[in-house]
């Protein structure tokens, strides 16, 4: 367990560009999501109801930061997602955001931008 928990981390500071300052990387990694879309469904912070009524579309990422945080395969997991989709049948957002399966990425972001910007959002738990 130990083997994998440090693998993972290795994982993490791997892919995450380099930057002097941390906030210079929020910077780029929140460019990145809304250059690849990503922020047409998703918050970084949980969002109250549309003015329509309805839940979000998408789940926060801090959400899904806390969600995922004690995974160890979180980050294949969630790359995996963001290239291929969401299953709507199996989804664990029900009742929190809208019907709206994630459709396949692949065509908006390479799976090593997708991979870099997952392991950011992993980390936005406070």
């Amino acid at each position: 367990m130990r083997i994998l928990l440090s693998a993972t981390f290795a994982l993490l500071i791997v892919n995450l560009p380099v930057h002097a300052n941390p906030a210079e990387n929020d910077q780029a990694m929140i460019k990145l999501a809304t250059d690849s879309g990503c922020m047409a469904c998703h918050s970084i912070l949980p969002a109250p109801r549309r003015a329509d009524g309805l839940p979000p579309i998408a789940p926060a990422w801090r959400d899904i930061a806390i969600k995922y945080r004690d995974d160890p395969l979180a980050s294949n997991r969630l790359t995996r997602t963001v290239m291929t989709g969401s299953n709507p049948k199996a989804s664990h957002w029900i009742g929190k955001i809208g019907t709206v399966s994630m459709p396949p990425n692949a065509v908006a972001i390479s799976e090593a931008k997708a991979r870099t910007l997952v392991n950011w959002l992993l980390v936005l738990v406070p």
